[in-house]
């Protein structure tokens, strides 16, 4: 197949790798996987995973029907303040609805009442290496803090979310934070069915406790008498794709720049978001140094500063790692730039190119 870059890359039997340990944990501790779509949504690898995992979480109406639509298992739906427009229409896909807020709780119960209703709790813990994505971070909107209001909107819940993780591949911070949750409000999970510890647990990272990790799910439900959701994102697919890009040119300034045909800006955006730099594993303690650079007009549209054995030219292929979260479901259009099309390396080893974007899908992004 003659692939033109840029391009994404899913690799399906790394996915799998993944996959097989989100089952595993749900097999020893009985903890549900809800893929988190903010996360990942590229569904042309939803039949391999729902295979593994329990359902989709979404964060917007969009993401509940995509999930009802595209995996077809359990749905969660939650956002920070639903419309009543969202509200109307997310009957027709979601199982299980989550408010941010006593208010909103409030506005739409009897809209919802039917339906299997939760509520996002803060606990005030949270594990984060960035502020931009600490939950618990001071003033934060998200989630419910007070634990008397917590009591009178109890006979209205069937569960409750904690999601206070961001990239937490740290088992005892994990298992500590637990415990403190359920001292705080194991007294209320008692007259629940089901807790949702939300996503940011990085449990599929080569070294993890995995088995310590299930032993605390399985207690945790056990104590309480609830069924435990986990809901991973990076960790469902995380080291599964990569950005396979080109190198159009290299500039000299001080040091050399090879600029591939790619973007951070329009399709890595995270990387400047949180400045952190691209993984590129073909790169290493080579003679030759380049920063790699996207050919966007923004000055600092910078994947980072590699070493490689061989020096770069027009036409070498330089491809990102890591790259299936957080990308897909935020590339954009900034400056025109061609989008990457999506491509799956199947189980069997065939490629297809799933999708292909083009001026029109450009043209039609406004109007």
């Amino acid at each position: 197949m003659n692939l033109i870059t840029p391009y994404y890359l899913i690799h399906e039997s790394k996915l799998l790798k993944n996959l097989k340990i989100l089952k595993h944990v749900r097999d020893i501790s009985g903890a549900k996987s809800m893929l988190a779509l903010k996360c990942f949504s590229t569904w042309c690898v939803f039949n391999l995973m729902k295979k593994y995992m329990d359902g989709t979480t979404g964060s917007s109406l969009y993401e509940a029907r995509l999930g009802h639509e595209k995996f077809g298992k359990e749905v969660h739906a939650y956002n920070v303040a639903f419309s009543k427009e969202d509200i109307r229409e997310i009957k027709r896909y979601a199982d299980k609805i989550i408010f941010n807020s006593i208010s909103q709780l409030k506005m739409f119960y009897k809209d919802v009442r039917t339906m299997n209703i939760g509520l996002r709790v803060n606990p005030q813990i949270s594990y984060s290496h960035y502020d931009l994505a600490d939950p618990a971070r001071r003033y934060s909107r998200l989630g419910v803090i007070n634990r008397k209001s917590l009591l009178k909107v109890l006979p209205l819940l069937k569960g409750m979310m904690f999601h206070f993780n961001c990239e937490n591949d740290d088992f005892e911070n994990f298992s500590s934070a637990l415990d403190t949750i359920g001292h705080t409000y194991g007294n209320l999970f008692k007259q629940l069915e089901w807790v949702s510890l939300g996503g940011g647990l990085y449990f599929t990272k080569d070294g993890y406790p995995l088995e310590k990790f299930c032993r605390k799910l399985k207690g945790f439900a056990d104590k309480f008498r609830v069924q435990v959701y986990l809901e991973p994102g990076e960790t469902a697919i995380t080291r599964s794709a990569e950005l396979v890009t080109k190198v159009l040119d290299v500039v000299h300034n001080e040091l050399d720049i090879a600029i591939v045909d790619a973007s951070t800006e329009a399709h890595m955006l995270d990387l400047l978001i949180y400045r952190t730099p691209a993984k590129i594993e073909s790169s290493g303690q080579g003679k030759y140094e380049y920063m790699i650079a996207g050919r966007s007009c923004l000055a600092g549209d910078i994947f980072g500063t590699y070493r490689f054995k061989s020096p770069l030219k027009a036409g070498s292929v330089i491809k990102i790692s890591d790259s299936a979260g957080y990308t897909m479901v935020k590339k954009n259009w900034f400056n025109g730039l061609q989008m990457p099309s999506i491509v799956v390396k199947r189980l069997n080893g065939t490629l297809e190119s799933v999708r292909q974007f083009n001026y029109k899908d450009f043209l039609y992004n406004l109007s």
